[in-house]
C-alpha cells in the first residue's frame, strides 16, 4: 500500500489529496466554498453545510482511477493551529468523514492541524524535507491567521510556539475587504494582484510594529480614504498589497534580530501573492510552496500522514 490521503475542511476550501509514496507526487481535488457577490466570507454554519455537500464528490473524483485498497494510512487536519484549545466548526466535516472511511478501510488515522498542512506543503512543494528534523521560523498568513511560529520538527510533524501575529486583522481579511471595496468577488487575493500589477504610481506606506507583533486594521480605513479622494483601484489594490508586504518583512527582520539566522518557510494563501513572494524569495532565500500548494490544500496534510506512517511502521 503506497497511497495516503489527505483531508482538509477549512474555512474557505473543501479538499482531498492523495500522496504516492513510490512516485513521490500529489494528486489533488479542492473546491472553494460558495460566497455571493459582496459578501466577506461565511458563517461555520454555512461553512460546514457546503463542506458537506463537496467533500464526497471532491473524493470521489480523486478516486475514481484509483484502487482505494492501495490507501495504507489517512491524515485530516482537525482544528486550525497545533495547540489546545484551537477549534473550529467546519474541521468536524473532515474529521467524521475520516473516521468512517479510517474504519471502513481498516487502515490508521492521524489528525493534524490546518497549520501543519500548509508548513508541510511548503516543505514538499520547496523539496525541503531536511527541515522536517529541524528548528525554523514558518509564517502562516492567510484570511484566517497571521501569525509566525518557531517550529521544531520531530521528523513526521512539527511543535510550533508562537512568536508573533497580528493583534487585529489578518493579512488576508485586509486583502478581501479591499477587494471587496472595489467590487471584486471574494476571495479577492488573485484579482487584487492583478489590479495592483498594473500601478505605476508610486507607493510611500509607513507601517508600525508592536515588538514582534504587527496591527494590520488600519489598511482597510486607509483603502477606504483612498477610494474617497478619487485614487484609483490600480493604486489602491497596490497600497494594500505593499502596506502586507513592507510590515510582514519588518516582522521577519525582528525575527532575525531575536532568533538568528533561522531557515524562514512562508505559506498560506496570502504568500502565493508574487509581488510579495518575489522580494522576500531575494532578500531572506525564504522557503516558499509553489501556489497550488501555498492556499487551502490537503496536500500537506496527505505527506503527513505518509510521514507519520513510515515513523510509526519503522
Amino acid at each position: 500500500m503506497s497511497l495516503f490521503l489527505g483531508i482538509d475542511t477549512s474555512n474557505y476550501t473543501t479538499s482531498t489529496a492523495l500522496f504516492n509514496s513510490k512516485t513521490g507526487e500529489i494528486l489533488q481535488q479542492k473546491k472553494l466554498l460558495p460566497v455571493k457577490h459582496g459578501q466577506l466570507g461565511l458563517r461555520q454554519s454555512d461553512a460546514v453545510f457546503h463542506h458537506t455537500a463537496q467533500l464526497h464528490s471532491l473524493f470521489s473524483e480523486l478516486v475514481k482511477d484509483i484502487d482505494v485498497n492501495q490507501i495504507a494510512a489517512i491524515g485530516v487536519s482537525t482544528k486550525p493551529r497545533p495547540i489546545d484549545g484551537s477549534y473550529m466548526p467546519c474541521f468536524t466535516v473532515g474529521e467524521n468523514t475520516a473516521k468512517i472511511l479510517s474504519s471502513a478501510l481498516k487502515i490508521p488515522l492521524f489528525p493534524f492541524s490546518h497549520q501543519e498542512g500548509h508548513i508541510s506543503a511548503a516543505l514538499y512543494s520547496a523539496e525541503r524535507d531536511d527541515l522536517f528534523s529541524e528548528n525554523f521560523i514558518a509564517f502562516h498568513v492567510s484570511g484566517g491567521t497571521t501569525e509566525a511560529v518557531l517550529a521544531k520538527g520531530n521528523g513526521d510533524s512539527f511543535s510550533a510556539e508562537l512568536v508573533a501575529s497580528s493583534l487585529d486583522l489578518h493579512a488576508g481579511q485586509a486583502v478581501d475587504r479591499v477587494g471587496v471595496m472595489l467590487g471584486l468577488d471574494f476571495p479577492c487575493g488573485a484579482e487584487l494582484e492583478k489590479l495592483a500589477l498594473k500601478n505605476t504610481e508610486k507607493l510611500s506606506v509607513h507601517p508600525s510594529l508592536k515588538g514582534c507583533n504587527c496591527c494590520l486594521s488600519g489598511i482597510e480605513n486607509i483603502c477606504k480614504k483612498l477610494l474617497n479622494d478619487g485614487k484609483n483601484p490600480e493604486y489602491i489594490a497596490a497600497y494594500c498589497l505593499e502596506y502586507i508586504r513592507k510590515t510582514l518583512m519588518m516582522m521577519t527582520d525582528r525575527l532575525l534580530e531575536k532568533y538568528g539566522e533561522l531557515p524562514f518557510i512562508f505559506a498560506g494563501g496570502v504568500m502565493s501573492n508574487t509581488i510579495i513572494k518575489k522580494s522576500f524569495t531575494e532578500k531572506y532565500n525564504a522557503v516558499f510552496a509553489e501556489p497550488c500548494y501555498s492556499t487551502d490544500n490537503a496536500a500537506g496534510i496527505a505527506y503527513l500522514a505518509y510521514r507519520k506512517f513510515k515513523n510509526v511502521h519503522t
